[in-house]
């Protein structure tokens, strides 16, 4: 290959050479980006049908769904394809652009639950001023907010990743262009790279999840305060979905990115990145569903309406 790989390819190694397996998992993925393209599509209608819900927390919520359907397909349509097709090539614009979008999308989501825990603190610390603080443009500027951190931190990696050579090898040890895999078969020097990635990568993450924690913590708090096992029970149960939501997201995240790629396996982070590209975007709505009597009202009316 020449000193850089523009106009050229990459081969993604996917999950399994073992042709015995090609079609039990082209199975199991498509069913996953079936029930992911239901429920965050199926969610992000039910929020703009509803007129009831149209309310900042749902507001975040249809955003949530919206980046969880794009996020997801960035890179699961490529690999089910893959199963079938036994197609490993993906050109060096599409692997850019694989790279990019995703970090796009996953960096929204993270900004994103932020805006979610400054929402559930504003409803239960601060109630009686609920709606004069969390008001349309409060909620429209914070999602434009989490858009672009999002598109500002993906162009970041994107170019970090990408300004190294690749002269030696253009073996992908993953099923998509994720950044610490491309990084790691550069012929470069990319301890520089691997510390603005870290760097960037830490600051995004804990900086968000200290926020997340600092609201909880307030939330948590007042909840403890309540004399009512009613308001209790309600206030609860209006941050657990969220809370659930937040721990799977940083967790994976957290083990993924905040650590040199020397030190990856590349096994273990191909079942890592299987869980949060595909399995988190199809469990977030089901979480937010399962445990929400209004999102389940609705369901419920726009069913009985359609008859």
């Amino acid at each position: 290959m020449e000193n850089r790989t523009e106009g050229t390819w990459f081969i993604l190694l996917g999950l399994s050479n073992d042709p015995h397996l090609q079609l039990p998992l082209f199975i199991t993925f498509l069913f996953i980006y079936t029930i992911t393209v239901v429920g965050n599509m199926g969610m992000l209608m039910l929020i703009l049908l509803d007129t009831q819900l149209h309310t900042p927390m749902y507001i975040f919520l249809s955003n949530l769904s919206l980046v969880d359907f794009c996020y997801s397909s960035t890179v699961t349509p490529k690999v089910i394809a893959g199963f079938l097709t036994e197609d490993k090539i993906i050109s060096y614009n599409a692997c850019a652009s694989q790279m990019f979008f995703f970090a796009t999308f996953a960096n929204v989501e993270n900004y994103l639950l932020v805006s979610m825990a400054y929402d559930r603190y504003a409803a239960v610390c601060k109630p009686l001023h609920y709606t004069a603080t969390m008001t349309t443009r409060v909620c429209a500027y914070l999602v434009i907010g989490c858009y672009t951190c999002g598109l500002l931190n993906a162009s970041i990696y994107t170019v970090n990743a990408l300004s190294l050579s690749f002269c030696q090898s253009n073996v992908v040890h993953h099923f998509f262009c994720d950044i610490p895999a491309v990084m790691i078969i550069s012929c470069s020097d990319r301890h520089v790279n691997e510390l603005v990635l870290i760097s960037v990568a830490t600051f995004n993450i804990f900086f968000a999840l200290i926020l997340i924690l600092i609201f909880y913590t307030f939330i948590f708090t007042n909840i403890l305060k309540m004399h009512s096992a009613a308001g209790y029970r309600k206030s609860l149960s209006t941050c657990a979905s969220h809370f659930t939501v937040v721990f799977i997201f940083y967790g994976t995240v957290i083990f993924m990115y905040l650590q040199p790629s020397s030190s990856h396996s590349m096994d273990t982070d191909k079942i890592a990145s299987v869980f949060y590209t595909m399995v988190i975007p199809m469990l977030n709505p089901m979480v937010y569903s399962l445990r929400n009597k209004d999102v389940k009202g609705a369901f419920t009316k726009i069913v009985f309406r359609s008859r």
